[in-house]
């Protein structure tokens, strides 16, 4: 049986739409892989994912589980006023609804929004400098950061036009003294970006550590750069990579299909 015959199956026996199911297990998958990256904060920071065919609900996290829990059946789908749309037994946890409502409210070409509290993302939020161009992970994101000065815990839902306008048309928003958030037009795009985004964060920390001079290339060789990266036509990035992501996850634990 092939990948998409399995799902139209699973999915005709959760009652969901097939194309509703693929984007559950694919966000279920992406929340074990952060889970095995270390990119969790036990129940808190949040993953979602618009709905397929251009519903404004988008799926979440419920509140209590750990990512490393995380199940397709067990994703909430949201609306932009923050109502679980089915029925659910689960908790929606607010500063996650606000933040990933005002993405997915502005941004219809963002399908998935990972925000994450990992050290070097935080520590790099801290700095007045924030992501410096010195890696070849980091000119990936040249020209495509934005950042959003600190509010205190999101809960505040004025906060959402403020954070979708710091956002732009950028894939990435700093959140200062606070995290990251990275927005993708598909799930595998959003990991993706995540793990270079990642990487440039703790590469700058380590090279600043040092105390050297630093060499930062020119403005030009960044562009260059991310001109080559995740917009670039025929690219692997955000693409090629997933399946073997999917295989490592379900090596761990398959049950995330469930």
């Amino acid at each position: 049986m092939n990948v998409k015959s399995s799902l139209a199956q699973q999915a005709g026996k959760a009652g969901i739409d097939a194309a509703e199911w693929e984007t559950r297990v694919q966000l279920a998958a992406l929340y074990r892989l952060s889970a095995h990256y270390g990119w969790d904060e036990l129940i808190y920071t949040h993953i979602s994912a618009r709905m397929p065919g251009g519903a404004e609900h988008f799926l979440l996290n419920p509140f209590g589980h750990a990512f490393n829990e995380v199940t397709a059946s067990s994703l909430i789908k949201v609306d932009l006023d923050g109502n679980a749309v089915d029925p659910t037994p689960y908790r929606i946890h607010k500063a996650g609804f606000v933040i990933h409502s005002a993405i997915h409210a502005a941004r219809e070409d963002a399908l998935c929004v990972i925000h994450h509290h990992t050290e070097a993302g935080m520590a790099v939020s801290m700095l007045q400098c924030g992501l410096l161009p010195l890696s070849q992970h980091a000119q990936l994101f040249h020209d495509k950061v934005g950042y959003h000065g600190f509010e205190g815990i999101a809960n505040d839902i004025d906060e959402r036009g403020r954070l979708a306008a710091d956002l732009g048309q950028n894939w990435i928003l700093i959140l200062r003294n606070h995290g990251m958030l990275i927005a993708g037009r598909t799930i595998p795009e959003a990991f993706s970006m995540c793990f270079h985004l990642e990487k440039a964060c703790r590469a700058q920390l380590q090279a600043m550590a040092t105390g050297s001079e630093l060499t930062i290339p020119s403005a030009e060789v960044s562009r260059k750069t991310a001109d080559r990266g995740f917009d670039a036509p025929g690219q692997s990035l955000g693409r090629m990579e997933w399946d073997s992501q999917i295989r490592l996850v379900d090596r761990i634990d398959s049950s995330y299909r469930d």
